[in-house]
């Protein structure tokens, strides 16, 4: 194969890769993939209707994020994340993003704010239809394109880490059950403060609307624990 058509090909399987990892990160959010299960490339391939290759490479890039850890001659299994693993990231989060957001409030011009708002509306519309993928895309970029007009890119950088790692599994449930769309709506009244100018006010917001999250994490873990489902895909 001639060098040419080498670099043809190398898109086309890093964006098999991607949507190997987004698929695996929708399973782990619908509760099918559960916290310490070991899971076999292989197996997952079939289910998916792929190699094994970019099911591998996907769990590579996973592992990297946090969500799941090799197990030698075996596949990869979901890290555990325990109520001290959401309490620090909760901490971590609020320490670097209720400040920026009043810093933002205070030097961002109202056309900055207004162009995040068809964000917003996406989050809550994306939670109204029980759109779990596009809910969480949604939110990222909202929050860090908000974060972003503070001007730091290692602090946004930091941010999306931080949001990788703090998963919640079995969100379809908090979905069903209507929770969701509450969540959603703080964004857009956290917009609405920040348009205002009143600083105090949307760090506020940002503190409760980072208690909240916490909050529906923790519920949603207990009762993951309390009910796992039956169909645990590709599980050994």
């Amino acid at each position: 194969m001639s060098e040419l058509q080498s670099r043809k090909l190398i898109p086309v399987q890093e964006h098999l890769r991607d949507q190997v990892a987004n698929a695996l990160r929708a399973a782990l959010i619908a509760g099918e993939l559960q916290p310490g299960v070991i899971y076999s490339a292989p197996t997952l391939a079939a289910e998916y209707g792929v190699s094994a290759t970019p099911v591998r490479e996907a769990m590579l890039d996973l592992a990297r994020e946090g969500l799941v850890e090799a197990v030698r001659n075996k596949g990869f299994r979901v890290t555990e994340l325990s109520e001290r693993d959401l309490d620090e990231y909760t901490e971590i989060r609020s320490l670097i993003e209720i400040p920026t957001i009043g810093r933002v409030t205070r030097t961002a011009s109202r056309e900055q704010l207004e162009a995040l708002r068809p964000v917003a509306e996406e989050i809550v519309a994306a939670a109204q239809r029980g759109d779990l993928i596009g809910y969480l895309e949604s939110d990222r970029r909202f929050h860090l394109d908000l974060l972003a007009l503070a001007g730091n890119a290692r602090l946004v950088e930091t941010v999306a880490g931080l949001r990788k790692r703090s998963r919640l599994y079995g969100l379809t449930d908090l979905s069903q059950e209507g929770s969701l769309v509450g969540s959603a709506q703080e964004h857009t009244a956290l917009l609405d403060i920040m348009i205002e100018g009143d600083a105090e006010a949307a760090e506020e917001h940002m503190r409760r609307h980072l208690a909240h999250v916490r909050t529906l994490w923790a519920a949603r873990k207990r009762e993951a624990e309390r009910t796992a489902p039956s169909r645990r895909l590709g599980a050994h």
